[in-house]
């Protein structure tokens, strides 16, 4: 039943970079598949183990699976290709690395959809484990094949290789498909038979019945399960740190952006929580950096009292309390020195646009004298780098908004070596920008807008090179062609699903990744299967179009974004449901209403507000 670990250890990992991705048993790691489980699941995280380690969805539910004895989870990861092309030589299936099962022996296999970019290598693993590609193509004793993810706000392109998708949060809904799953073996149930069971379930969508789905929403924080002991890899992971999810959801409203729509309604961890799991996390993993996790954790509203509190307790033993990324309106010198009094990292701001009228089109409720003075504050406070966040493409851009991101970034730079100077630290100060290309999501205000063509992206790009040259000031770009084909798959239907197929005939893997994507074979594999990605990257859709994802409830009305949209158009910001009326999103329903640092925000009138 396992796989050959003599010939695993010996003929195969010593030929591949990075052996460790693939050995498992590391601190902290569970028993792994047991004979006598009532249900078995496989994890499986469709990039390389070191992104996927770092994903905080991952680990909360293979606690949850894990913390009951009858059930029992594993982890496997996409093997990169030197892996991949090991295993087919020698006839080794992908596996669990907790037992060196193969995959296609557990009752449940659950992808992760974190980026569309990742879909072939969903196809890849599904065929390394010896498991149909296609959901008709599936028989009796074959793995149930369920994704989740924020990719299933649109599962559409990838719908003819899913049995099921669970749509939303995940904690409830994984024990209710562990439990139903059980209970179909145990009654000798069909794998057809426990399908259709798991179908019923609240928030889980059947791409064979085409079945409207809501959203499942975890209410309150507090009361769901989070990891008391993460994994620790035995090499580096992207983010390889305690990861202490402060809230859920954003209520900010930028236009372009799927998490803070998708995500809400906002719900925070009280402070008690937070500092039970951050001792338990801290005591069983030996990390030296406690990050404080959400989509903006700035926005925390008890944010200066939860870092000063775990800085004195985390500090003194030489663990750094961090924030990923900080608004660039929530900023004090009070928070940047609260942070500094463990040790120093990084500082990221995201204005996104270069001018007060694009943010005001895109909702970002920021100025430049915020941003301004933000950094002025981190300067200040004795940070020499930032990096800076910033968006082409988007929906009514101007030549004058691209040029307004290399003033902006000019500005920032000259303030920083001002400030630095006093000290004699000028030459240490360093701006880095990081500029991506606008792909329009389902389910926000702009999903309606074209995204720009790549030769139109791509001169947008030449313009801010040649505009950004200076010393201390470096820009980087995201790939147009990777951008264009997320957007095709953000935006696609089941057309595309041949495709991918094709594609991943061809050879593609790993296309989030710039040094594996091969736009040529994707322009082929479109080719070959007679379709234009453009239909779906380039078009512009009617607001009262049918959309491939119509069927796809996730809170947000349609009669919000469009609303949005119409706001947009005429530069109109809508502010923070949190600090002022409800925006009327729709998302607030019976007990799923705004929650702040343990009190109860809002009524189902309301649908939120400030407590």
């Amino acid at each position: 039943m396992m796989v050959n670990k003599d010939l695993l250890l010996t003929d195969v990992l010593p030929n591949v970079s990075q052996p460790a991705r693939y050995t498992g048993h590391e601190l902290n790691a569970g028993a792994g598949y047991r004979a006598g489980a009532e249900a078995t699941l496989l994890l499986a995280f469709p990039d390389v183990y070191e992104v996927g380690m770092s994903y905080i969805g991952f680990k909360i539910l293979y606690e949850i699976v894990n913390s009951n004895p009858a059930w029992a989870a594993e982890r496997a990861f996409a093997p990169w290709p030197d892996m991949e092309a090991q295993m087919r030589i020698h006839g080794i299936p992908l596996y669990g690395l907790e037992s060196y099962t193969p995959a296609r022996s557990f009752d449940v296999m659950g992808f992760t959809l974190q980026y569309e970019l990742t879909y072939s290598n969903v196809l890849c693993m599904l065929e390394l484990a010896g498991i149909p590609v296609r959901a008709d193509g599936r028989r009796e004793g074959d793995p149930i094949i369920i994704a989740g993810g924020p990719c299933a706000s649109n599962p559409e392109p990838m719908a003819p290789f899913l049995d099921l998708v669970v749509v939303g949060d995940g904690e409830e809904a994984i024990a209710e498909i562990m439990r139903e799953t059980a209970r179909g073996k145990r009654e000798g149930a069909s794998r057809a038979a426990i399908v259709s069971r798991l179908a019923k379930i609240a928030g889980v969508y059947w791409p064979q019945a085409q079945n409207h789905v809501t959203r499942r929403v975890v209410a309150d924080l507090d009361s769901a399960e989070y990891p008391r002991k993460f994994v620790v890899p035995f090499l580096e992971a992207v983010h390889d740190r305690v990861a202490l999810e402060v809230m859920r959801g954003c209520s900010r409203g930028c236009r372009f952006c799927q998490a803070g729509m998708i995500y809400r309604p906002v719900r925070e961890r009280s402070m008690d929580n937070l500092c039970e799991l951050a001792e338990a996390l801290v005591g069983s993993s030996g990390y030296e950096e406690l990050s404080l996790l959400s989509l903006s954790s700035a926005d925390y509203t008890r944010i200066k009292e939860l870092i000063s509190k775990l800085a004195a307790e985390y500090g003194p033993q030489g663990i750094a309390v961090s924030l990923p990324s900080l608004r660039v309106d929530s900023f004090s010198i009070e928070l940047a020195r609260d942070v500094e009094k463990s040790r120093r990292t990084g500082l990221t701001f995201a204005p996104e646009a270069g001018t007060q009228r694009m943010r005001d089109i895109i909702n970002k409720g920021v100025t430049e004298d915020d941003l301004i003075s933000a950094a002025s504050d981190a300067f200040e406070s004795g940070w020499d780098q930032i990096k800076l966040y910033f968006m082409i493409g988007l929906p009514y851009e101007t030549s004058e908004d691209i040029e307004g991101i290399a003033v902006l970034s000019k500005r920032v730079l000259d303030l920083g070596r001002r400030i630095a100077g006093a000290r004699g630290k000028a030459g240490r100060v360093r701006v880095n920008v990081s500029v991506s290309s606008f792909v329009p999501k389902p389910h926000t205000p702009f999903q309606w807008f074209a995204q720009n063509t790549c030769e139109q992206l791509e001169q947008k790009q030449s313009y801010l090179r040649e505009r950004m040259r200076a010393r201390g000031l470096s820009v980087s770009f995201h790939d147009v062609r990777a951008s264009h084909l997320e957007a095709a798959f953000a935006r696609g239907d089941r057309r595309l699903a041949p495709v991918i197929e094709r594609a991943v005939s061809l050879g593609c893997r790993f296309d989030g990744w710039s040094d594996q994507f091969k736009p040529g074979l994707w322009q082929q594999a479109f080719a070959d299967t007679g379709l234009d990605s453009s239909v779906w990257a380039n078009a512009e859709y009617g607001y009262s179009d049918a959309l491939p994802w119509d069927h796809i409830d996730m809170g947000v009305s349609r009669a919000f974004l469009v609303r949005e949209a119409h706001r947009a158009a005429s530069g109109l910001t809508t502010p923070d449901c949190r600090e002022a009326d409800c925006s009327g999103c729709g998302v607030c329903r019976g007990d799923v209403r705004v929650r702040l640092a343990g009190a109860f925000a809002g009524s189902p009138s309301q649908g939120g507000g400030q407590a």
